[in-house]
C-alpha cells in the first residue's frame, strides 16, 4: 500500500515532538499492551503476516529456552525446536520457512551461554525448517559460534555472526546454504553483531563493541551500517555508551535500538540514520529491550519485565502500536 506515502513530514514531525515531550506537553508511551502468552519469552521477531511471533520462550516443563511462534493476539504458541538450548530465529520473508540457532546437534559441547561473549556456546549452529518445526535442515558446520543469524529482505541471503578466537564477525551466505559462505567484516578488537538488513537487501545495519570492555557492565556499543560486501562501513552513533539492538524500519529511513540511561534503565530509542534525530519511544524503569517492527511498520514488539514480580527478572513479550509514525514501506 503506498498510504505511509502520503503521511507528511510535518505530521511524523508533531508526533515524535509529543513524545519527547516538547512543547510543554510530557513525554509518555504510545499505547501498549501485553500479549497474554505463557512463560518467560524475549527476542521475539514479526513474521511476514504482521500477526505471527519468532522467538525463544521457556515455559513450564522446558529446561531452557527453545524456539517458539506466536500469535500476537491470543499468545497462542508453537514450539519448534526441543533439543538444546535455542537462540535467534526468524522466519524467511515469504513466510514458508523459519531460521534460528541451536545447539541441538553438539550437546556434548561446554554449554557456554548465549548472553556471555566470554563464554559463547562453540555448539550454537544455524538450522531452518517448515513452520511447524519439521524438516529441519543444517546450514553450518562449525565447532564454532553461529548465531544473531537474520534474513535479507528478498530472501536471498543469510547473515549472521560468527566468533573464532574470541573474535566476533560478520558473515553472509545464499539462503538455502548451498553456496559459500563468506565473511563481511575483518576487525580486530571490535565485535561485530546483532546484525540486519535494511529494505534494499544490500545494506546491514549492527552493533559493535570493543573487546577490550567485554562483559562490563554497561559496555560502550556504537551503531554501523556497512554494505553485505564488506564495503562502505559508516558510523552512525557517536553518543558514549550503550547502542544496542538495532533494528531497521520498513521506510528504510529510521531504525529502534536500546540505549541504557543512568543507573542502568534499558529504554527503546527511534533514530532517524538521515538526520539522526532520535525520540524515546518507551518510559519505564523496568528492562525494555529487543526491539522489532512489523513488516507494515505499523506496530512494535518488545521484550520487558515491566510487570514481573519485585526482583524478579522475566521477561514477556508487548506490542506498542506506533502507527502514527508513518515508518511503513516507501
Amino acid at each position: 500500500m503506498c498510504i505511509n506515502k502520503t503521511i507528511s513530514v510535518s505530521v511524523l514531525a508533531t508526533t515524535i515532538g509529543l513524545l519527547a515531550g516538547t512543547s510543554g506537553v510530557q513525554a509518555q508511551e504510545l499505547d501498549v499492551r501485553r500479549i497474554p502468552h505463557e512463560g518467560a519469552g524475549a527476542e521475539f521477531y514479526f513474521g511476514p503476516d504482521n500477526q505471527t511471533l519468532i522467538g525463544n520462550a521457556k515455559l513450564e516443563g522446558d529446561e531452557t529456552h527453545h524456539v517458539y511462534t506466536m500469535d500476537i493476539d491470543s499468545g497462542e504458541m508453537v514450539k519448534i525446536n526441543g533439543k538444546g538450548e535455542d537462540a535467534c530465529s526468524h522466519f524467511f520473508p515469504d513466510g514458508k520457512r523459519l531460521i534460528w540457532t541451536s545447539t541441538r546437534d553438539l550437546t556434548d559441547l561446554p554449554k557456554g551461554g548465549y548472553s556471555d561473549p566470554n563464554d559463547y556456546p562453540t555448539g550454537a549452529e544455524l538450522y531452518s525448517s517448515a513452520l511447524d518445526g519439521s524438516d529441519v535442515k543444517r546450514l553450518t558446520d562449525n565447532l564454532v559460534y553461529d548465531a544473531e543469524v537474520a534474513v535479507s529482505p528478498d530472501g536471498k541471503w543469510i547473515l549472521w555472526s560468527r566468533q573464532i578466537d574470541g573474535e566476533i564477525d560478520l558473515w553472509r551466505m545464499p539462503a538455502d546454504g548451498s553456496g559459500e559462505e563468506q565473511q563481511i567484516t575483518f576487525t580486530k578488537g571490535e565485535q561485530e553483531g546483532g546484525a540486519f538488513y535494511l529494505p534494499d537487501a544490500e545494506t546491514v545495519l549492527f552493533r559493535s563493541w570493543d573487546r577490550s570492555s567485554q562483559g562490563q557492565r554497561g559496555m560502550p556499543m556504537t551503531i554501523y551500517t556497512i554494505k553485505h560486501d564488506g564495503s562502505d562501513k559508516k558510523q552512525v552513533t557517536t553518543e558514549e555508551g550503550t547502542n544496542w539492538a538495532p533494528y531497521p524500519a520498513p521506510d528504510g529511513e529510521h531504525f529502534v535500538f536500546v540505549k541504557v540511561l543512568p543507573p542502568h534503565n534499558f529504554e527503546i530509542y527511534l533514530r532517524s540514520l538521515v538526520s539522526g534525530e532520535e525520540t524515546r519511544l518507551t518510559y519505564n524503569d523496568g528492562f525494555d529491550g529487543f526491539p522489532a517492527i512489523s513488516a507494515d511498520g505499523t506496530m512494535m514488539t518488545f521484550s520487558s519485565g515491566r510487570q514481573a514480580p519485585k526482583g524478579a527478572r522475566v521477561l514477556h513479550q508487548y506490542i506498542m502500536d506506533i502507527s502514527s509514525l508513518g515508518l511503513g514501506p516507501k
